[in-house]
């Protein structure tokens, strides 16, 4: 039977975990979860469940113990654990070179540099008395190299005033970008070689928390442009030969110039769009290429537009989402909880995927569930 008994485990069971899960039966896989969270959003998913850290080498080395394969869906973890665990046998997707030179942003940099990978101008320092004397390339944003996530771990430096609240520990300094659109391209690559990559995303930021509010798929950009956001992905994956998943963020410059900002090694808040948009969503091909089987089409079926649920501000404790009559009462939006119990300002809680036949109308309906649904408590 087709991965009956395929020993597969999963390291982290967020939202993004729960979507990798619910893609698993079409394959007849059967997943086993470590995270720390014994209500994490995958839970009801699974029939093993591990609770334990993930950062703990015993924790991750026992979990992979035995199993056939394992994945992630967050970088935070120990890598440690999973190169011991690859030495021994089990295959690890992404490999755990590929998390070690994304999961610390200095490294992950420097990898752009020394492979022609544009992105924007920076620094490596150690801490932030050493930032003042880089004043000649303010404005920048401060970024410590690791345990950064959702916007957490990065701070605006635009004058020596700024200083006072800078971050502690080993950081780069980024030059600030002048863009116009903060775009995505989520890019695939099986064992086997075979790279498929899909069309290119515009992500509309919150002013405030640095979260994706929205997302427009395909994004508003020439097919010069598009090309090159995907050549630029394609060629990151394959300089890091890695397998797997890989969503590439970029910044379109106001002068029409492509820079990369991050990369994350897994399934990512861009993408989500995918599971109605698109002829294969982002999760089954992560499954399909670390499986090495045929990568799936990344074709896009209609225009797709993504809203972000956010907790809403002033709000602590046990979820509610409000409005949700009213959106499920429109053609073509389709809602996306992720089980989360408590909700906060601007945790996320779950996102509507929307599919329109224009830009135009996506754009409009958007910004009526985004006025429509919100989280309280």
């Amino acid at each position: 039977m087709f991965y009956q008994n395929l020993k597969f485990g999963i390291i982290g069971g967020g939202q993004l975990g729960r979507m990798l899960i619910q893609a698993c039966p079409d394959f007849n896989l059967h997943p086993c979860i470590l995270d720390a969270d014994s209500e994490a959003p995958c839970v009801p998913y699974t029939k093993s469940f591990t609770q334990g850290s993930l950062t703990d080498y015993d924790t991750v080395y026992n979990f992979g113990k035995g199993k056939d394969l394992v994945t992630i869906e967050i970088e935070n973890i120990n890598v440690d654990a999973l190169e011991a665990l690859e030495k021994e046998g089990t295959k690890v997707y992404p490999q755990p070179r590929v998390i070690r030179i994304i999961q610390d942003k200095r490294i992950q940099k420097q990898f752009f540099k020394d492979h022609n990978i544009p992105t924007s101008d920076f620094v490596l320092i150690n801490g932030k008395s050493e930032i003042e004397k880089y004043e000649h390339l303010f404005p920048v944003f401060q970024k410590l190299g690791t345990s950064g996530y959702d916007g957490r771990g990065v701070q605006a430096i635009r004058s020596v005033a700024d200083i006072a609240n800078a971050l502690e520990g080993e950081c780069l300094l980024e030059k600030e970008v002048n863009f116009s659109k903060e775009l995505s391209v989520i890019v695939a690559r099986s064992p086997k070689g075979e790279v498929l990559v899909y069309p290119v995303v515009e992500m509309v930021f919150h002013p405030i928390q640095n979260l994706v509010e929205f997302l427009f798929a395909p994004a508003d950009i020439s097919k010069s442009v598009e090309d090159e956001a995907k050549t630029i992905a394609i060629h990151i994956i394959e300089s890091l030969e890695m397998v797997g998943l890989l969503a590439v963020e970029m910044f379109l410059t106001k002068e029409g110039k492509i820079l990369v900002n991050e990369v994350a090694p897994r399934p990512h808040n861009s993408g989500h769009q995918t599971i109605r948009g698109n002829y294969t969503s982002q999760y089954e091909q992560h499954l399909r290429a670390i499986l090495d089987l045929p990568l799936g089409s990344t074709k896009q079926i209609k225009p797709a537009a993504m809203v972000n649920l956010l907790g809403e501000p002033g709000y602590n404790g046990i979820a509610q989402y409000k409005g949700m009559d009213h959106a499920l009462s429109i053609t073509g939006v389709f809602p996306y909880i992720y089980g989360k119990k408590y909700t906060k300002p601007y945790r996320k809680m779950g996102h509507v995927t929307i599919l329109e036949d224009t830009i135009e109308a996506l754009k409009i309906k958007a910004d009526y569930i985004k006025k429509t649904i919100r989280v309280e408590a």
